[in-house]
């Protein structure tokens, strides 16, 4: 069962969480997305809630409904390649955010990034 953040609407969650797959190819261009029966079942909500994730990401051009078909990932690359862009921003921009908050400068977020990247998945000692 997932286990979802009190503070952002459930459907906003869901969403966030087929973007991610489609960027990352997990859910490829064409590829049928679960009925909203199933996803309900799956993702442990109402059925209501995943007709409106369905219904906002159509709106969004990421999926298109096809009437007694289901629910695919559109095939179109351009609106995919735009929604990793623009979920790269989000991060970049919160991420900048958070560290200004702390006080860090431009080339201490810079250079956080660079030290970062260059550990790889190693920790701080």
């Amino acid at each position: 069962m997932t286990k979802y953040d009190a503070d952002k609407p459930i459907y906003l969650q869901i969403i966030d969480r087929l973007s991610r797959e489609i960027v990352r190819g997990e859910l490829k261009p064409g590829d049928k997305l679960p009925s909203v029966r199933e996803m309900a079942i799956h993702s442990g909500v109402n059925p209501n809630t995943i007709q409106r994730t369905y219904s906002e990401m159509e709106r969004m051009e990421i999926v298109e409904s096809r009437r007694g078909q289901g629910t695919f990932v559109v095939e179109n690359e351009k609106n995919i390649s735009h929604l990793k862009d623009t979920m790269e921003a989000k991060v970049v921009e919160s991420f900048v955010q958070s560290m200004r908050e702390i006080g860090a400068s431009e080339m201490e977020i810079i250079k956080r990034v660079e030290n970062f990247l260059a550990r790889g998945d190693k920790k701080d000692d």
